[in-house]
């Protein structure tokens, strides 16, 4: 237990901290379901708008240091290259459904 002034304000700071940072990882992992979701039922326009409502919270979640900037530039180019694809397949005629697995390794 903390006995100084400034210790427990350092605690409660954390508290708050570590629950607004909680909530934007929810958000995107929510935002990601609902994305994936929209491209296995096939819904490309909805899911080129949850696409760029995901990237708007991944950027913010990155610029406050919730996650590594890396981290949410690397999710947004797969999540988008999954979505081009699917975009570029339904373009060709293709009428396979998207998978969400990801692909095995060569040993």
């Amino acid at each position: 237990m903390a006995h100084s002034l400034s210790a427990k304000k350092r605690i409660r700071q954390n508290e708050k901290r570590r629950a607004r940072n909680r909530n934007r990882k929810l958000e995107i992992k929510d935002q990601t379901r609902v994305l994936s979701t929209a491209m296995t039922a096939g819904d490309l326009v909805a899911a080129d708008k949850e696409l760029k409502v995901l990237v708007k919270h991944l950027d913010r979640a990155a610029v406050k240091n919730t996650i590594h900037k890396k981290a949410a530039s690397r999710k947004r180019s797969r999540l988008t290259k999954r979505l081009n694809a699917a975009n570029k397949a339904v373009k060709a005629g293709v009428t396979t459904t998207i998978t969400t697995a990801k692909k095995k390794k060569k040993a």
